[in-house]
């Protein structure tokens, strides 16, 4: 029982690592918390639903493709929403605008899709492994293979392509690396874009997972994956993935364990202790500004 919600949790918390990325890449160079990246999330979702059912596409394709999508989409709204704002003496102008975009998206979908719940065709069969006592179903096998193919993917990126570099030395200093002659904005651009795709495909797998995607889905899973980045320190792409897969296995534990109206509150919960205790996360630095 005890292993199996494990598994349970890790499932769950691969797809908060996900879209957790995204707020942590984003927020390591440009020192912003996109809360637009839950509704990218949710359109993820409901793209691969597209293809899988207007274009009968399989699980994979309707992935790479949503991830696409997302890409494009992400790009879009660092252009139109975040560029113009980047570089003004106050960062609230650029959260104001990140909210904005976050109601834009979740109701411009519910106006397409309508607000109801729509449901996943089912993609995979409903078959069974048993690791010793612990059952085991294909699609989380699915989930967690293709969760860690994407943060290995990831993390390669980052420390071992050009673009890579790019991006770390942008995250210690986007000034100094302006004048070292990299392309600051399309770094940012393409920092959105990545992690629009890790969101999308997070999207798609929960939405395969649970069997149903809605218009306002990437309210709650943005917020339990920004708790996710916090506790794993936001700035850090490991933290993130450790942070994601913790907050998923304390939040089925406490389902599990104590109760299912828990859900929602045990995230929060993390996040404020984590603010209190150990502000920096799990994973994060702290870094002391001079006067």
């Amino acid at each position: 029982m005890f292993l199996e919600q494990v598994l349970n949790g890790l499932t769950l918390g691969s797809t908060y690592a996900l879209i957790a990325l995204g707020y942590t890449m984003v927020y390591g160079i440009v020192q912003l918390i996109n809360f637009a990246h839950g509704e990218i999330y949710m359109f993820g979702a409901f793209i691969g639903l597209f293809l899988v059912t207007a274009l009968g596409l399989n699980i994979f394709a309707a992935l790479l493709g949503a991830m696409i999508f997302c890409m494009l989409l992400g790009m879009l709204v660092e252009r139109i929403a975040y560029r113009p704002l980047r570089g003004k003496s106050s960062r609230l102008s650029a959260l104001i605008s990140a909210i904005g975009v976050s109601i834009f998206l979740s109701t411009l979908m519910a106006l397409i899709r309508g607000p109801n719940t729509t449901r996943y065709p089912e993609m995979i069969a409903q078959n069974t492994f048993y690791l010793g006592s612990v059952e085991v179903s294909a699609l989380q096998i699915i989930i967690l293979v293709v969760s860690a193919l994407l943060m290995i993917g990831l993390q390669l990126l980052i420390q071992k392509t050009r673009i890579g570099k790019a991006m770390r030395a942008c995250s210690q200093d986007i000034d100094a690396s302006s004048l070292m002659g990299i392309n600051v904005n399309r770094v940012i651009s393409f920092t959105f874009a990545i992690g629009s795709a890790l969101a999308a495909a997070g999207g798609v797998m929960v939405g395969i997972y649970y069997n149903a995607v809605w218009p306002y889905m990437g309210t709650m899973a943005g917020l339990k994956a920004f708790a996710a980045a916090v506790l794993g320190g936001i700035g850090s792409v490991p933290g993130a993935m450790v942070g994601g897969l913790t907050l998923g296995i304390l939040e089925i534990m406490g389902v599990a364990y104590l109760s299912s109206s828990y859900k929602d509150a045990i995230a929060f919960a993390i996040l404020i202790l984590v603010l209190i205790i150990r502000p920096q996360g799990l994973m994060g630095q702290k870094i002391s500004k001079k006067v």
